[in-house]
């Protein structure tokens, strides 16, 4: 039977907050970790999927721990991208609640700097940051970080492959003196590397039941296509989800720009999102995904982070990771909460081999999703031709004369012989090309 909050050491005050917002039941990660932050003093390694409730783990204790009598940054939080660090910051600020004395800053990259700088004046006692941003300030010296006693690393693996640099630096700059705790989905050398470098040598690590946890509820599918009916294959498969919601990964931004533009073309809900974009667009973007204005987001991996969608119902691989720890993140942005959820990669037929190497890796089993045949690829392809009909704005500068004219050609003909006509016009025109036997010259 599972505890309740205050079992596990949580003020009452918090755990009536926590239960305005719908949270009653900690999680495995949750009862795991909080009475050791609040009762241990060493280290911690918590290995953890996405989607376990991992910001509650950390932040309900630390918001405890702080000393409201001193006016120092006494918590950093640490987080690989502005979207994860301002998720993490609203968690916090909904867990202490409006009439809280615990003061808590986001100093995260993409927004206005000097108000940040103002906000630190007011002396917060947890912040939150990315380390870029974060480096930005302290050059500034409008941060002191000589009170830290609480380092929260989240997400580790993924800002360790991207930002390892800046880590690095931010770290040697926080006083000895002080407890790490370093939350992962996976353990990369890079992540035991820095274990040993930066932590003590007593670490507690805490595995929550990975294989249960990680992949409960996700299927992992593969299908295998050619290139050349790549797009035409995803597109049918998104037609099968229509009013669900995915999130479609690309290795690099000149793809996520491609193949958001080709989804845009075909009236598809949704957006794409990158490094490169401004941050305006990107909150934008994003905001529009989590409140279901659209239904389908293209990201690059980075660009993803953050993203904390119960009802995201699919995830495609529309370019196999590199890593088996990205395999893990993506396919974890899918069956949160609970859920159920679909983890396809579409793929060539000289990756099928890589298949097995990821089931053995990650303890998985992939199963081959069934490829739409040609007959049913195409007529995919006439319905998304109709969806742009249908969508189409009218043009307000043709003439009246002439929009008069070609109402004269077809005013005899009825709705169903209308469309008849269109389609069997739309058919010819995309029929595909049939090659002419090569005639042979007499000798």
């Amino acid at each position: 039977m599972s505890k309740t909050f205050s079992e596990l050491g949580i003020y009452k005050e918090l755990e009536t907050r926590l239960a305005k917002l719908e949270i009653t039941v900690p999680t495995a990660v949750q009862e795991k970790t909080i009475p050791i932050i609040l009762h241990k003093k060493k280290d911690m390694v918590v290995l953890a999927k996405t989607g376990t409730g991992k910001t509650a783990a950390f932040g309900l204790p630390l918001l405890q721990k702080v000393n409201v009598d001193e006016i120092n940054v006494q918590v950093l939080i640490l987080a690989p991208t502005r979207e994860l660090g301002q998720q993490i910051y609203n968690n916090l600020v909904s867990y202490s609640g409006e009439n809280s004395v615990v003061s808590i800053a986001s100093i995260c990259g993409g927004t206005p700097v000097k108000p940040q700088i103002e906000r630190l004046k007011e002396n917060p006692q947890i912040v939150v940051a990315t380390p870029g941003r974060l480096l930005d300030l302290m050059k500034r010296t409008a941060i002191n970080l000589d009170n830290i006693k609480y380092f929260v690393l989240d997400e580790a693996d993924e800002m360790i492959s991207a930002l390892k640099e800046e880590v690095d630096v931010i770290i040697k700059e926080l006083p000895k003196k002080r407890r790490t705790l370093l939350f992962t989905a996976t353990m990369p050398g890079t992540i035991k590397q820095l274990v040993q470098n930066y932590m003590s040598k007593h670490v507690v690590q805490i595995e929550t039941d990975m294989d249960a946890v990680g992949h409960k509820g996700i299927d992992h599918q593969y299908v295998v296509v050619e290139p050349i009916e790549k797009l035409d294959v995803l597109m049918h498969f998104l037609n099968s989800k229509e009013g669900e919601r995915g999130i479609i990964f690309c290795k690099t931004k000149a793809a996520v720009n491609k193949l958001g533009k080709n989804l845009a073309i075909n009236k598809f809900s949704s957006g794409a999102i990158h490094g490169s974009l401004s941050q305006g667009i990107r909150d934008r973007i994003m905001g529009q995904f989590r409140e279901g204005h659209i239904d389908v987001l293209v990201a690059t991996d980075l660009a993803a982070r953050g993203i904390d969608v119960k009802e995201v119902s699919f995830v495609v691989n529309y370019h196999l990771p590199d890593t088996y720890e990205t395999y893990v993140h993506r396919s974890g942005r899918t069956a949160r909460a609970g859920a159920n959820g679909l983890s396809l990669s579409v793929i060539q037929q000289e990756e099928v081999e890589e298949i097995p190497e990821f089931e053995e890796d990650l303890g998985i089993q992939f199963t081959a999703y069934k490829k739409a045949n040609a007959q049913s690829i195409e007529e995919n392809n006439g319905l998304l031709w109709a969806k742009k009909i249908f969508k189409t704005k009218p043009n307000r500068e043709v003439s009246e004369d002439f929009k008069a004219k070609i109402k004269t050609i077809f005013h005899h003909l009825t709705k169903e012989e209308l469309v008849d006509k269109i389609l069997a016009n739309y058919l010819a025109q995309n029929a595909p090309v049939k090659s002419e036997p090569k005639k042979h010259k007499n000798n």
